[in-house]
């Protein structure tokens, strides 16, 4: 802030300094006035004066000017300021004691070139704003505010010259001239000793830190003998003619010598600086000083000082004073030569700026005056202030339309690109592949800046402890994988902390590790520039030289700035959808991998929401009910299952941690035609992630083919404890029926053929036998036997029972209907054993129908099988019996008239067969039986026809 106010303070100053100069005058008459006690006397006439050849002589007193009474010289001064160039003052002298009357016609005092002195003073303010900007810039570098008060020295030297009115004003500019002439020389030389930062230098030595101070000694000597001239010189006068030019002409010395001392000293660095791009930037420093210092030195200070005229026009080489400036404010600030080029641009466009602006301003007076004022009143105030609001409206447009128009004279083809990378930034956001973004950006970068390499460096997602790097994403101008950058590196440090870096600069260089340094430029990398987002650091973009081996200027490292900016949102959001994308893709593996497992299961599943709607429906559930998961999802769980079901996940307690379960449910699907099941059903509650009940999950478990082999199971174990208990009885039945078979047998060795008795005896006899082979196959139950199986007619085996049972259907009003198939069905089998099968099932149709009815019997060949169908009027099974007809000892016949083995045999011999049997029946509408035996191999085609 002290630095902003000096800049303010010297600006004023120096704008009062000019408006000075081109407002005032000072006149002379061309004799040096002393006082001599009480008298104004003349010490000395200057040659070629007025005074001279009017006659004035040495010694003349000077009584009076134009009859005015001269006391004392500030007499003299005031009728000097009074008069104006040209004018004829009439002095009254006294010489040797006669007064005398003389006309002396006053003339300015000799000076400069007014023009010269503007280009003086402009070149001092450009050296000024350019220290304030290195200074602010850089404020914390020691080496800028050394090069602040540089500028400011420049700034005396070139900007203050006092006009001789000699008022206060007046004195400080002179005095400021004086400070700057003195100072500059020791400060040009002090900067060219401890810049660039050499570590060999002799000021860093004992000695040189001793005796760098006496490098001021000649300016404070020359100060002092400056400051002793004035204060005698009010006294004696011919003190000021004689010694001030001598003190005057050492300064001019003291400066030149610093100057060539100075270019020496950095012609010396440049041969010991190592970095070749610092060699290459300092030599054209070095040059643009040799530039700015040498033909002022040797072409006006030398000779002038020497008493040599200076060589014509050489006094205007004082402006190109300001390359030295401007070439130290390009090391200090970026160490780099291309910032010249850019400040030399922004000081053109700010040139032309106000070329611009002063036109505006006069077109507007002349054009307002000429049409609204008639030339009358072109200083009217309400215009000039109308003026200079319309300059102040258009300074914005009018300096950025300049600097375009510089900007593409200067980049001439690139002007586009630039501008474009600029926009391409912006519009990166709307790219959210990290890959082709990555690409993009490095593409359009190299291909802007012209570098011949370039990386862009990702951050690690992982944590900051873990130093995975940054890792290259896309590159150009690599002949193999750029290599990782270490964030605990000091590189990556100091990327990490937002710092933009140059390995070319002399800070930089100072900072970092020089093994770190070295390695990255044998990789061809110079310059880094952060992407830094809200989280720090994403990424880093590594860029080497231009390739015509250029640095980059100040103003592409801006560029980069701004575009990295941009781009760090851009690779945030692309690495942000990266990762959810990695994300979705996981979750979605994850939500196939629950949905195989869901899908796998040989179980119904179906989740229910908190309102009973179904969310989730598996294939496995489709299959058993026949409902799709498309035609169940969003309805209620009771609009899809019948009301017993429904009822029982309602009654569930749906907050217990254990659920319900439900076994041997009845369950009726939605199949076509409808299937009839039994399963278990079990509830569980689905929970949130808070632990809150969020639904329900029920699972369907088709249990029907298990409980099928369940009750096979049973009846398989029943038949073997009845096989266990037949043979017993068997055994004790043999014996009767052998004496009767004996018996039998012998009636009939005995009996006449025509004998009525002998067919008694005979129906006797095969009664007896079959009575045997009942009592054979019980014991077979528990110990079967080898019986060799036949080609068996099914119609034949059928008629032979109905035979046996004629007398009994007749006595309880049977009706019986036969409709068996023409062809006769043969089927491999034991004939006695499948005419038990046909006796239990019509035994029980006729006790099914205890006041009559009818008994339909069918047989009819399909496929390979003969199915055989009894079909009854009866009484009919209830449903719920329906699955025990065939346990052993399970009847429903009334106590004493059924013993509950009928079906289990008949099941055991169908199943010996490899056949099948079926049941229907309705209560009061009857009972059908349905057989299916396989027909014999032999005989199936004579079957069909």
């Amino acid at each position: 802030m002290a630095h902003l106010a000096v800049v303010v303070v010297l600006l004023c100053l120096g704008a009062a300094n000019l408006t000075q100069r081109a407002t005032w005058s000072e006149l002379e008459d061309g004799v040096l006035w002393k006082m001599n006690g009480a008298d104004v006397v003349a010490a000395e006439i200057a040659p070629d004066t007025a005074a001279r050849r009017a006659g004035v002589q040495a010694g003349d007193i000077l009584l009076a000017i134009d009859r005015k009474p001269v006391n004392r010289i500030d007499d003299v001064t005031a009728a000097l300021h009074a008069s104006v160039a040209g004018r004829t003052l009439h002095y009254t002298l006294l010489r040797e004691r006669s007064r005398q009357m003389i006309d002396i016609a006053v003339a300015p005092i000799p000076g400069g070139p007014f023009g010269l002195y503007v280009a003086l003073a402009g070149v001092g303010i450009f050296s000024l704003l350019v220290g304030a900007s290195v200074r602010m810039r850089r404020p914390d570098h020691q080496t800028t505010l050394h090069f602040f008060w540089l500028t400011v020295a420049f700034f005396g030297v070139l900007c203050f010259s006092f006009s001789g009115k000699l008022d206060t004003l007046d004195w400080i500019f002179y005095w400021g001239d004086v400070a700057g002439m003195l100072l500059l020389p020791p400060l040009f030389l002090h900067f060219a000793l401890v810049f660039p930062d050499r570590p060999d230098a002799w000021v860093r030595s004992d000695a040189g830190r001793t005796l760098l101070p006496l490098i001021y000694l000649p300016a404070l000597l020359l100060g002092g003998a400056q400051v002793a001239s004035i204060v005698s010189g009010a006294a004696h006068a011919d003190v000021l003619t004689r010694v001030i030019p001598f003190v005057e002409r050492g300064q001019l010395i003291y400066l030149a010598v610093s100057l060539v001392l100075g270019m020496a000293i950095m012609m010396r660095a440049l041969r010991r600086v190592r970095s070749v791009t610092a060699r290459r930037q300092l030599r054209w420093i070095v040059w643009g000083t040799v530039l700015g210092a040498m033909p002022f030195a040797f072409g006006y200070a030398l000779p002038w000082s020497a008493g040599f005229p200076p060589v014509p026009g050489f006094e205007y080489s004082a402006v190109l004073l300001g390359l030295i400036p401007l070439a130290f404010a390009s090391a200090i600030v970026r160490y780099r030569l291309m910032d010249v080029e850019v400040i030399i641009k922004r000081g053109l466009v700010y040139a032309a700026a106000i070329a611009a602006f002063a036109a505006i301003f006069a077109v507007f007076l002349r054009v307002t005056g000429a049409v609204f004022l008639e030339q009358s009143d072109v200083r009217n105030p309400i215009v000039a202030f109308l003026a200079a609001l319309v300059v102040a409206l258009l300074s914005r447009p009018v300096i950025a339309a300049i600097q375009n128009a510089l900007d593409r004279v200067y980049y001439r083809d690139r002007y586009d690109y630039r501008r474009a990378l600029v926009g391409f930034a912006r519009d990166l956001n709307s790219d959210l592949d990290l890959a082709r973004l990555s690409e993009r950006l490095v593409h359009r970068v190299t291909e802007t800046l012209l570098v011949d390499r370039m990386a862009l460096m990702l951050a690690p997602i992982s944590p900051a402890g873990d130093d995975h790097g940054f890792v290259t994403i896309a590159h150009a101008g690599f002949a193999d994988q750029p290599p990782r950058l270490p964030r605990m590196s000091e590189v990556g440090t100091r990327l990490i902390s937002g710092h933009t870096l140059a390995l070319d600069d002399n800070l930089s260089l100072r900072r970092l590790d020089a093994r770190e340094v070295d390695f990255w430029r044998d990789a061809g990398i110079h310059y880094f520039v952060p992407c830094v987002s809200k989280d720090g650091t994403i990424a880093v973009m590594a860029l080497g030289r231009k390739a015509s081996a250029e640095p980059l200027s100040s103003e592409d490292m801006a560029l980069l700035s701004a575009v990295a900016a941009q781009a760090a949102t851009a690779l945030e959001n692309g690495r942000l959808y990266r990762q959810l994308r990695t994300k979705a893709e996981e979750l979605d593996r994850l939500r196939e991998f629950s949905d195989n497992i869901l899908e796998s299961l040989n179980d119904g599943l179906a989740v229910l929401d908190r309102e009973d709607r179904v969310v989730r429906w598996n294939r496995q559930l489709e299959e058993l009910y026949g409902v799709r998961h498309e035609d169940a999802a969003g309805r209620r769980f009771a609009e899809l299952f019948d009301g017993g079901v429904a009822h029982m996940l309602r009654t569930s307690p749906k907050e217990s941690t254990e659920g319900a379960a439900f076994y041997r449910v009845p369950l009726t699907t939605r199949h076509d035609p409808p299937r009839r099941l039994l399963v278990n059903l079990a509830t569980t509650p689905l929970r949130d992630a808070d632990g809150a009940v969020a639904g329900t999950i029920v699972l369907v478990e088709d249990i029907s083919t298990r409980v099928q082999l369940e009750e096979q199971l049973q009846i398989s174990e029943k038949m073997a404890s009845i096989g266990l208990l037949a043979a017993g009885v068997a055994h004790e039945v043999n014996t009767p029926l052998t004496g009767i078979s004996s018996f039998t047998q012998m009636l009939l060795d005995g009996a006449a053929p025509d004998d009525p008795r002998t067919k008694v005896l005979e129906k006797i006899e095969r009664q007896t036998f079959r009575a045997a082979k009942i009592v054979n196959g019980l014991l077979n139950l528990a110990r079967p036997a080898q019986v060799e199986s036949g080609a068996v007619d099914v119609n034949v085996v059928v008629n032979d029972v109905l035979a046996l049972l004629d007398h009994q259907f007749r006595t309880g009003k049977i009706q019986v209907r036969k409709e068996l198939v023409r062809n006769a069905p043969i089927v491999q089998g034991i004939e006695y054993k499948l005419q038990q099968v046909f006796l239990n099932l019509f035994l029980n149709a006729r006790d099914a129908m205890p006041k009559g009815g009818w008994l339909s019997i069918v047989t009819r060949a399909e496929g390979g099988d003969v199915v055989v169908e009894i079909a009854d009027t009866g009484l009919g099974i209830p449903p719920e019996q329906l699955s025990r007809i065939y346990d052993p000892f399970f009847t429903t016949k009334a106590l004493g008239k059924g013993t509950g083995l009928g079906l289990s045999i008949t099941y055991g011999i169908v199943q010996e067969h490899g056949g099948t049997i079926t049941c229907d029946s309705a209560v009061g509408q009857g009972t059908r039986f349905a057989l299916r035996l396989p027909l014999s191999a032999a005989a199936p085609r004579a079957a069909e026809r």
